[in-house]
């Protein structure tokens, strides 16, 4: 796997791919058509972050490189690259429980607040790809 040069790509699938944490500076995509939506990348060595028509979808500490991304009624799932640990806050559903899997371990469930928000940690350590999914528990 590798970073997106395109910075955000739909995949043969109807999956997304987004980020590339390579970037010494912020560079960005707005507007960009997928499934009825607007998406906004944006990107860099220290951040990467998502958002869907304006909402808060997908943040990454530092950058990342995202592949597979998929977004669904009962959560999320994507892998994930990055040159260091990452943690990760995703935009769900409010006050829901969700259990988190690591690379297909699960970590647990965690209830969102009222603002939807959701925080893993990732190690991906030397730019090593990690699967991550959260469900609906």
């Amino acid at each position: 796997m590798a970073v997106i040069k395109e910075l955000i790509r739909k995949e043969s699938d109807g999956k997304l791919s987004f980020g590339n944490y390579e970037l010494p500076s912020k560079a960005k995509v707005e507007d960009f058509p997928y499934e009825g939506d607007l998406l906004k990348v944006k990107t860099f060595n220290e951040i990467t972050k998502l958002e869907k028509n304006g909402l808060f979808l997908y943040e990454s500490v530092p950058g990342t490189a995202v592949n597979g991304f998929k977004e669904t009624a009962d959560g999320v799932e994507f892998t994930v690259e990055a040159k260091d640990d990452v943690q990760i806050t995703l935009g769900l559903e409010d006050d829901t429980l969700y259990e988190i899997f690591v690379g297909g371990n699960s970590t647990g469930a965690v209830q969102t607040g009222l603002g939807g928000k959701l925080s893993i940690s990732v190690e991906t350590g030397n730019a090593d790809a990690v699967d991550v999914k959260v469900v609906k528990a």
